[in-house]
């Protein structure tokens, strides 16, 4: 789970593109336009792909103010996310595994 004492990537996402991954679960925080306005789009997808290899259905993607209170509305989200799909998450986490240890 993302912390929020650990979580502050504002100052980074205004410049670079923020990313990680969560027991299976990928994502990224990037800084964004809606219309006029500054946002951070936040996207998670599910292992093992890169955030450009991965299907567009496979993606998930949320839209929050380029503020500390949007980057504490994504982490909210992201760990809401994980804790609704962890069955899924760690099975694609277990399935990269398996294909990497036995080259299935």
């Amino acid at each position: 789970m993302l912390e929020k004492e650990t979580f502050h990537p504002l100052n980074y996402i205004k410049k670079e593109e923020y990313s990680g991954s969560m027991d299976g679960m990928r994502y990224m925080l990037k800084r964004s336009k809606n219309g006029e306005e500054d946002v951070i789009r936040v996207t998670i997808w599910p292992e093992p792909f890169n955030l450009l290899k991965t299907p567009e259905d496979l993606k998930e993607i949320l839209e929050v103010p380029l503020t500390a209170e949007g980057v504490e509305q994504a982490r909210e989200w992201l760990n809401e996310q994980y804790e609704a799909g962890k069955e899924y998450w760690t099975q694609q986490l277990h399935q990269l595994w398996t294909e990497r240890s036995y080259g299935s």
